[in-house]
């Protein structure tokens, strides 16, 4: 009886450790080209992984709301998202406001994000920060907060297959 206990256990161990996803924590990122991240976060919502926000994640790295669903996004209390207007580069090498572009960035953030942006007059030039209470009232708090905040901020679009693991675990205690 004792072996049928432990086999139907270990069965049990092994089926939840096949169901559970990754976790991606992104931390000092300041964005980048819209289309790179739309690719990436294309590739991140089909893996199913957790998203961590631990720290600034700015620009194009902010459609990271948009393209993973909202119950597998949470923040920890150094998230700071960054928000402005879309640009590109004119003729003399300074910065221009991309409208079509601004727009496609815009469409792509849930309602609140949306509601809390038209509060502060849309996307500029200037870049708006939503942090702390206000962030946290939209997407629900990491766990791991204090620990989450204590790895080194990932630079890449997925984490090392150790760091992975490493993370399954802290989520697995």
């Amino acid at each position: 009886m004792k072996f049928l206990t432990g086999l139907l256990a270990a069965v049990l161990l092994i089926a939840s450790m096949g169901a559970s996803h990754a976790v991606v924590r992104i931390a000092d990122d300041r964005g980048g080209r819209i289309g790179t991240y739309v690719d990436r976060y294309q590739d991140l919502r089909q893996s199913g992984d957790t998203v961590i926000i631990d720290g600034l994640c700015a620009s194009a790295c902010t459609i990271v709301l948009g393209a993973i669903p909202r119950d597998r996004i949470c923040v920890t209390s150094h998230a700071t998202l960054g928000f402005h207007a879309a640009w590109d580069f004119g003729a003399n090498g300074r910065a221009v406001t991309n409208s079509e572009a601004t727009q496609m960035l815009y469409a792509m953030y849930p309602s609140q994000v949306k509601r809390w942006i038209n509060q502060r007059g849309g996307l500029t030039p200037h870049m708006l920060f939503l942090r702390g209470k206000q962030l946290q009232a939209m997407y629900k708090p990491c766990y791991l907060d204090a620990q989450a905040s204590t790895n080194r901020p990932l630079r890449r679009a997925l984490p090392q297959a150790e760091e992975l693991e490493s993370a399954r675990g802290q989520l697995l205690r």
